[in-house]
């Protein structure tokens, strides 16, 4: 076992460091209070390749892996600047269209995606289902050499942003369990019948939450995505690399908010002592570094378990897990630390704890993972 990082990691995330450094945490606060895209970061990591490095180097990636994409999403949210659609992007769209994908649809969307020139998001959530993706009521019916999409998708990130929406739905029904055969399409957010809402949220993120209705949308079948009924494990493939991404992106936020809150503590003084002197401050910091790092690790072993073909599953559900309560514990220790200053505006703390807060719950909830782990990894009866 070689824990020491190889030197092309540890030049990735320079470069990405000095790259989102020069935007910064002022920035990512400024555009998360006013709901805005970073776009002008997401321009920048894409004309240096970075949101790339996972895609196929035939179809203008870096020709890398999980891993590579888990630095970059960590790097950037180290420097202030954690982004969401790094997730949904580059993470699930990028590895599901490079996987399953036809030639053409990997012609025409991977390059432009590595370079930043266009998104494509994620519609999988709808209201009534939750996390039980066998009972997604969207369905697209075969007509003729079209599809018809119907239903409602809910807290879908970033179609304001998005070329495209990668949307999952109900082709069939499995005749031998009874669940239903699932599958992909692409489908442009300004395609008739497909109405998207702004659907508010209180959390300061850049990114945009909406509801989509399919109201007889038509796609053609040169946008299916893989096989007709194959999407319950093609979304299973996707669904890993956005834990895994999501974790790394907690532990870049949990080391963003540690740097911001240690500095403070040695350059705050009180009574006549930096307040970082007193243990009342410096062991929620400690204990937060801790679990953080902890955090790190377990991501970094779940990207490369994916990278290599093995069962990724349960280190991807830990290491979302583990990065979305270190996260929290260290924007909290953070904001504690900053006293009032914690809620100011200026010290922009609290855009962090938003998407922290959100990590937890999403992609995945803390409680599926740990229902997850009882019954996969202690082997404990089922409780639905």
């Amino acid at each position: 076992m070689d824990f020491l990082e190889p030197e092309e990691h540890r030049q990735l995330r320079a470069a990405v460091a000095a790259i989102a450094g020069r935007f910064g945490g002022e920035y990512f606060a400024r555009r998360a209070e006013r709901r805005e895209p970073t776009d002008e970061l997401w321009r920048a990591l894409g004309e240096h390749g970075y949101l790339g490095v996972n895609i196929p180097a035939e179809h203008g990636g870096g020709g890398a892996g999980l891993t590579e994409l888990a630095l970059v999403c960590e790097e950037t949210a180290a420097q202030g600047c954690p982004l969401l659609l790094l997730l949904v992007s580059c993470a699930v769209s990028g590895e599901l269209i490079a996987r399953y994908g036809t030639d053409r649809q990997r012609k025409e969307w991977l390059p432009r995606l590595a370079s930043g020139e266009c998104k494509v998001v994620f519609a999988i959530t709808e209201p009534d289902a939750g996390s039980n993706t066998h009972r997604l009521t969207t369905t697209a019916t075969r007509i003729g050499a079209q599809y018809s999409l119907r239903g409602t998708k809910h807290y879908i990130t970033g179609v304001d942003e998005a070329e495209a929406v990668l949307v999952v739905a109900r082709t069939g029904v499995d005749e031998r369990t009874g669940d239903a055969r699932l599958s992909l399409f692409l489908v442009r957010p300004d395609a008739p019948g497909l109405v998207a809402r702004r659907l508010p949220v209180a959390a300061a993120l850049p990114e945009r939450q909406f509801t989509l209705h399919f109201d007889d949308v038509r796609v053609g079948a040169d946008q299916l995505v893989g096989v007709e009924g194959d999407g319950f494990a093609q979304v299973f493939h996707g669904l890993n690399p956005e834990r895994i991404t999501g974790a790394a992106v907690c532990v870049g936020v949990g080391r963003y908010a540690l740097a911001r809150a240690a500095e403070y503590a040695r350059t705050r003084s009180v009574w006549g002592m930096p307040i970082g002197a007193h243990q009342g401050l410096s062991h929620p910091l400690a204990k937060a570094r801790v679990e953080v790092e902890l955090a790190a690790l377990m991501t970094a072993k779940a990207a490369w378990a994916h990278d290599n073909g093995l069962p990724a599953g349960e280190a991807a559900n830990m290491a979302k897990y583990a990065a979305a309560e270190a996260a929290l514990a260290a924007v909290d220790a953070a904001i504690q630390t900053h006293g009032g200053n914690g809620l100011s505006v200026d010290y922009g703390l609290v855009p962090l704890w938003s998407i922290a807060r959100l990590l937890r719950i999403a992609p995945v909830s803390r409680e599926l993972i740990l229902d997850h782990v009882a019954k996969h990894s202690l082997g404990l009866p089922r409780s639905y």
